[in-house]
């Protein structure tokens, strides 16, 4: 019976949000801002050329110019209407994909676009119940919105974008291990100096494990380039998280982690797994103390599901906008944090717990 209340619920949370579609419009380029999104991806291709939620043991690698509306609220993503006419200032459109024959020319292509940018890069792992276009529409958001640096890299892995296919995703984001690691190596061998790190949910599992994994094989060389990892309400095991950081030596710093204990996803997901919490949903630092990580509490801006408030909360997003150095807060001696952030700062051996507020000035901004 809670198997069944549980799935009930899933549906319901998730029942009256439209599903993103790739639509293409080269014209939306005169109205948008294009944010160029590099993909490596381990769905299956589809007859009809489009990356379905089927596995695919070969990654497959493309790019997709997608075109951010002007008419929209900070933090939001108008998906295209599947029927009618789709509007260039409202909805985010495709304006140009390319499905690259193979991986020497998508090396080719990221090369110019990691020169461009002084060699920095930002790989971005999608979560539970996506589909290919609404991984790729929320990462050409998350990256406009918070004016990520460098060149924009997302890892589609096979996702059922199914409410009740939780427990199929878990399985694929085992599966998808391996591509993740290899678009890493792909990323280096184009040319990049530095990778910032970014997963949410069930994707951030995915994310440790494919480090994890790499430090096994002993592949220095790629670690070293990670400049930085962020998960996002991740939907991983605490005990499985610590183990897997004393595995790898060491976890990439800086390591932030986005929770929330008004995820409704992360209690969900708690419950089906028997515990009391998921690490996104931490309520005592302590129980990753001995790990240099830094807990980014950000329950007072939560709303919904709460699921991924850092990249759909516009008032999370003004407030991150304001830190002139939010880097430097994450990278300098724990002591210099005090003040940097608007939050309550408390830190347990090697791990910070910052506990973020919505400060005055900022409400005042998103209210005009």
């Amino acid at each position: 019976m809670t198997r069944i209340l549980i799935s009930l619920f899933l549906v319901l949370l998730t029942a009256c949000t439209p599903r993103g579609t790739v639509t293409l419009d080269p014209a939306a380029a005169r109205v948008g801002q294009v944010e160029k999104i590099f993909i490596g991806t381990t769905r299956q291709q589809e007859q009809d050329g489009s990356f379905g939620s089927h596995r695919s043991e070969q990654v497959r690698f493309a790019r997709y110019d997608i075109s951010v509306p002007p008419e929209r609220k900070l933090g939001e993503i108008n998906w295209p209407p599947r029927h009618g006419t789709a509007n260039p200032k409202r909805h985010f459109l495709t304006t140009d994909q390319i499905v690259y024959q193979n991986d020497t020319l998508f090396r080719q292509d990221l090369r110019a676009q990691l020169s461009a940018n002084g060699g920095e890069a930002v790989i971005f792992v999608h979560g539970y119940n996506n589909n290919f276009s609404e991984g790729v529409y929320r990462v050409a958001q998350f990256a406009h919105d918070l004016k990520l640096p460098g060149a924009v890299v997302h890892y589609a892995w096979p996702s059922a974008a199914e409410p009740l296919g939780y427990a199929y995703d878990r399985d694929s984001a085992l599966f998808a291990r391996d591509g993740l690691e290899s678009l890493l190596h792909e990323v280096a061998a184009a040319g990049a100096k530095r990778i910032l790190l970014v997963a949410h949910s069930m994707g951030a599992g995915l994310t440790v494990e494919a480090l994890r994994q790499t430090a096994i094989r002993g592949d220095r060389h790629t670690l070293d380039m990670i400049g930085g990892v962020i998960l996002i309400s991740p939907d991983i095991d605490v005990d499985v998280f610590r183990r897997s950081a004393h595995e790898m030596g060491g976890l990439p710093q800086p390591f932030v982690i986005f929770g929330s204990d008004r995820d409704k996803f992360l209690r969900l997901s708690a419950l089906l797994t028997g515990q009391e919490e998921r690490l996104g949903s931490l309520s005592d630092v302590s129980k990753v103390a001995d790990l240099n990580v830094t807990f980014m509490d950000v329950s007072e801006f939560s709303e919904g599901a709460g699921h991924f408030t850092m990249g759909d909360s516009a008032a999370l997003i003004l407030l991150l906008d304001r830190i002139a150095d939010v880097e430097g807060a994450f990278e300098n001696d724990r002591r210099s944090r005090v003040g940097l952030l608007p939050g309550v700062v408390l830190t347990v051996q090697n791990a910070t717990q910052i506990v973020l507020h919505p400060v005055a000035g900022v409400a005042s901004d998103f209210a005009r």
